[in-house]
């Protein structure tokens, strides 16, 4: 199995959970993972991230004497990786350059066979530049903003990679409309169903939950719209997460009288928050859509998750929705429509516990049969293995 370079804008991001589960599930899958991080960051990690952050290789901690002393066996190379640096627009090309060549020491060092990205951002970038100094396959995968409103030099990207992975099917069309030349392989994110369980007895707690950023794209305003609307009949909701709006949200829970019905703030949790929490709710609410800036989610996890938990899921038909959630284990109305969302709570609401529990199970069992952990590594590890040199870097 080949030594994948895993080349990351930061790392450990709080709210990027997928980086560390994929590295984990390709490890299981056999290869030997070596993160490689552009810049060092102090935020919050996940507890589960702190070991990969042990092994991670940040650029700013190797010197440029690295990259020198890699450029004689690099020669040969050189050209076809200055190519691309000035083909590119969004990085300085010599610092690029300098860049790629500390991460190909790196690879020489640590036997790397392929290099993948996440984010089709400077990650992506410094990845195609080091495959073609190291003459190894190289991929990245979209998740969202990358694509839709922070794409850098994408057509260029998609065509210097040798695969591209997008998360859902709207995605890889519209990769596809921006470079119809590009390998683009359709690779859902996953999760691990032992991880995320249902609870074993007893009824729920009555309540529902939103967990996420507190940004535009999950339709978090959208909700506050339809719990309004709903008035004495609005459910309680946990709201678990943290992000631009949350003054403007918290003012506008004052002005509705939200918080007297029953909604609550409860900050950003842990990833062992959920696990541990989660089974006890009723559903889980999820509008997310388009934001102004263009920014959205593509295939978020935490529908995944509930889904497993086997929790219901109030969400909307949009982007990596569309394919995960069926009539038999939630609701999908159209995004950015808080009188469709309040409707679709109401009706929730009215279906029986039994009812409920019902359409909780079907998606347990959706998630279990088609979007775990193990079947993305698969995917990936396949396609990894199949990687050969794009035709512009032999």
């Amino acid at each position: 199995m080949k030594t994948i370079g895993y080349v990351l804008a930061d790392f450990p991001v709080f709210s990027e959970t997928f980086v560390g589960n994929e590295i984990r599930a390709m490890q299981e899958q056999g290869h030997r993972v070596v993160p490689i991080v552009l810049r060092r960051t102090d935020g919050p990690a996940q507890s589960a991230d702190l070991k990969l952050k042990e092994i991670a290789h940040y650029l700013p901690e190797h010197s440029d004497f690295s990259a020198l002393k890699a450029l004689p066996s690099l020669s040969s190379s050189f050209l076809s990786a200055l190519q691309f640096c000035r083909q590119q627009t969004g990085l300085p090309v010599y610092s690029l350059l300098g860049n790629a060549m500390k991460i190909a020491s790196i690879a020489r060092q640590e036997g790397i066979e392929h290099f993948h990205a996440h984010f089709a951002g400077p990650a992506a970038a410094h990845a195609i530049v080091a495959a073609r100094l190291m003459r190894v396959s190289c991929s990245f995968v979209c998740h969202g903003h990358d694509v839709y409103s922070e794409a850098i030099d994408l057509p260029e990207k998609l065509e210097a990679a040798d695969f591209v992975v997008a998360v859902c099917n709207d995605m890889a069309e519209d990769l596809h409309t921006l470079c119809p030349e590009a390998e683009i392989s359709i690779v859902p994110c996953g999760i691990d169903p032992t991880r995320f369980r249902p609870r074993l007895n007893g009824g729920d707690n009555g309540r529902l939950l939103f967990i996420g950023r507190l940004v535009e794209q999950k339709g978090i305003d959208d909700l506050f719209t339809a719990l309004h609307e709903m008035g004495d009949a609005m459910p309680p909701v946990d709201i678990v997460g943290d992000g631009p709006l949350k003054q403007r949200l918290q003012a506008q829970a004052i002005k509705f009288e939200l918080e007297k019905k029953g909604l609550a703030f409860l900050g950003p949790k842990p990833a062992e928050w959920l696990t541990e929490n989660g089974p006890h709710y009723k559903a889980l609410v999820a509008p997310f859509k388009v934001a102004p800036d263009k920014s959205r989610d593509s295939g978020p996890l935490v529908a995944k998750e509930a889904m497993a938990m086997a929790l219901p899921v109030i969400t909307t038909d949009f982007m990596g929705m569309k394919e995960t959630i069926t009539p038999e284990c939630g609701y999908k109305v159209p995004p950015g429509n808080p009188q469709a969302l309040q409707a679709a709570l109401e009706a929730f609401l009215a279906l029986s516990p039994e009812n409920q529990e019902e359409m909780g199970a079907a998606g347990r069992r959706r998630v279990c049969e088609t979007f775990t952990l193990q079947n993305q590594a698969r995917a990936l590890s396949n396609l990894v293995e199949a990687a050969i040199p794009h035709r512009k870097a032999a």
